[in-house]
């Protein structure tokens, strides 16, 4: 037989029991207002004295002013070296029907054909030159449609303009410094010869500068 205290005692544990509710398996949520974060950034952070700040700028300041400096001086460097390097070349002085026949010899020279000689496709020997066809039975001498087309007096250019060099210049060889007296620098230039030597080029080039004179085959 069981005691009567020890039932009572077995019946309040199991109502114990009963009573208690189930731990949920889901963690309750929790609010955002109750999980904060360490402000690791402001601990961290430490303070900077106004002074130590000032003294920054002021140096910002002088090298920004050093680096403009120079810049500028690089740059006035850069303008002599391109004033050294380029000179304007020497024009002639020519009158307006000159100039407009000039003008006309160019737009001429633009329209013209290649002159080639008879069959200088077909034998690799003949060249590009320019040749004038004599055969009897030559259609290019015919001036046949289909053929190309033959050196015409119509093709030459202004007889005032002709011989000139593209600049409007009359062209003088050259050879030694005594060659460079009596020519006139309005409208005449200097080609220097192809047998001169660089040390006697030089001289006629120095003496042709001294006297206004263009050279048109200056430095080759």
């Amino acid at each position: 037989m069981v005691p009567d205290s020890k039932k009572e005692k077995s019946k309040k544990d199991k109502g114990s029991k009963a009573s208690k509710p189930k731990p949920s398996s889901k963690p309750k949520p929790v609010s955002k207002e109750a999980v904060k974060k360490p402000d690791t950034k402001k601990a961290s952070r430490k303070p900077v004295k106004k002074k130590e700040k000032v003294e920054k700028k002021a140096k910002k300041g002088k090298d920004d002013e050093e680096v403009e400096i120079v810049d500028e001086e690089i740059e006035e460097e850069e303008e002599e070296v391109e004033a050294e390097l380029h000179m304007a070349k020497l024009k002639p002085k020519l009158d307006k029907n000159t100039k407009a026949r000039l003008r006309l010899k160019h737009r001429r020279k633009k329209r013209q054909p290649k002159f080639r000689r008879q069959e200088w496709f077909r034998y690799k020997r003949l060249g590009k030159k320019w040749r004038r066809p004599k055969g009897l039975h030559s259609k290019m001498r015919t001036h046949k449609g289909y053929r190309p087309n033959v050196v015409r007096i119509g093709y030459g250019s202004p007889r005032s303009v002709r011989g000139l060099h593209p600049s409007g210049f009359k062209e003088i060889m050259v050879y030694n410094i005594n060659d460079l007296e009596g020519v006139d620098p309005k409208t005449e230039a200097v080609r220097i010869g192809h047998g001169v030597g660089t040390k006697k080029r030089i001289e006629l080039e120095k003496k042709a500068d001294e006297l206004g004179i263009r050279v048109l085959n200056k430095g080759a």
